[in-house]
């Protein structure tokens, strides 16, 4: 049975670089095979792994509308685009997504896209998902349980604030989380006793913080994968130290 990981948190708090830093920690520890799911409408986390996209389950359902070829069931076609979207690397493989839906009716389309993510999901240990701050978008594509939940915040009262509507928005899906936590990010130095009360005051579960790191700075800067970040880096570090707490 695999072991399903989802990261939330608002746009630029850095969930996609944390979301590739759980891959790697994974694929460090002998913990294959994985499968990561950008289920941002913003695909972006091939960027961040450093392999190229070449397809989506959203233009996929685009597609269903009008190009299923005559003679091909839906089935079939749509199974076929799973697979076209998918994207395998060394240890772990990629599908995104895309974007949510547009005008029209997508029913059939979520229906069969539902069936086959549960299917494919079935043959990986380890889940990996990278989610819009709601995680609506993947709540309507899958039926799959959440084992362990990461809600990124940078190191605000308003980021915290917004941290713990999220997880209260989340609770509103039909999903089962198992449990969830907060990962401050962008850190530096000590977190202000303020953010720790205001922690405290909603009820978070602090698992941790990230510092500023000038080497994932410069990768960025530069255009290149932060997911080869030398192991030297100090968010690296900082990462593995959550990981260890909470991967088993």
């Amino acid at each position: 049975m695999s072991f399903t990981i989802a990261v939330s948190g608002k746009g630029g708090t850095g969930k996609t670089t944390f979301t590739a830093m759980i891959i790697r920690h994974l694929l460090e520890k002998g913990k294959s095979p994985v499968l990561a799911v950008d289920a941002d409408s913003n695909a972006n986390l091939n960027e961040v792994l450093g392999i190229e996209l070449r397809s989506t389950l959203g233009k996929a359902r685009e597609l269903m509308k009008r190009d299923v070829p005559v003679g091909m069931t839906k089935d079939v076609w749509f199974e076929y685009k799973i697979q076209e979207a998918l994207v395998e690397a060394k240890g772990f493989d990629l599908i995104a997504m895309g974007r949510p839906e547009g005008a029209g009716c997508y029913c059939a389309a979520n229906t069969l896209a539902r069936k086959y993510l549960d299917l494919l999901t079935q043959n990986y240990r380890y889940i990996v998902i990278d989610n819009e701050a709601g995680m609506e978008h993947f709540s309507r594509l899958t039926t799959r349980d959440v084992d362990l939940l990461f809600i990124l915040s940078d190191a605000s009262r308003r980021g915290i604030l917004t941290a713990a509507r999220i997880r209260d928005l989340i609770k509103e899906l039909d999903l089962r989380i198992e449990s969830s936590v907060l990962i401050v990010n962008r850190v530096c130095g000590e977190l202000d006793a303020g953010i720790l009360e205001e922690v405290g005051k909603y009820g978070l579960e602090l698992g941790g913080t990230i510092p500023e790191d000038e080497d994932l700075l410069k990768y960025d800067l530069e255009g290149r994968p932060t997911f080869c970040l030398p192991g030297s880096s100090r968010a690296i570090q900082a990462a593995r130290r959550i990981f260890e707490r909470y991967i088993q």
